[in-house]
């Protein structure tokens, strides 16, 4: 489908992990140039596939982080992606803005 815009809302919740990052993988690469509002409750998730990260508090949803992912869309492979020390970085920040939007309610 030739689409501006991708709305999915959780769409690998019910995966096996292998099944799920490689279709995050393939997602990654059929979604360049494209905007995609993307939910997730998976923080690796989040940085593998977001050029930005919106947390949400619980109600009322309000937010709680809104981060540009700083890493390179293209060009890079997923493994070496997932290793690189900003990836990590990324993880821990988004990771800690939602477990304190999930305490402050």
């Amino acid at each position: 489908m030739d689409s501006p815009l991708l709305l999915l809302d959780e769409p690998f919740a019910a995966l096996d992990a292998l099944t799920r990052e490689r279709l995050q993988e393939d997602l990654r690469q059929v979604t360049h140039g494209r905007t995609c509002v993307f939910v997730t409750h998976s923080v690796d998730e989040a940085v593998f596939l977001g050029s930005r990260v919106v947390v949400l508090t619980s109600r009322p949803g309000r937010i709680a982080l809104d981060l540009d992912v700083d890493l390179p869309r293209t060009g890079v492979e997923p493994d070496v992606l997932r290793g690189l020390p900003r990836y990590a970085a990324l993880r821990a920040e988004i990771g800690h803005a939602v477990r304190a939007a999930a305490v402050a309610h």
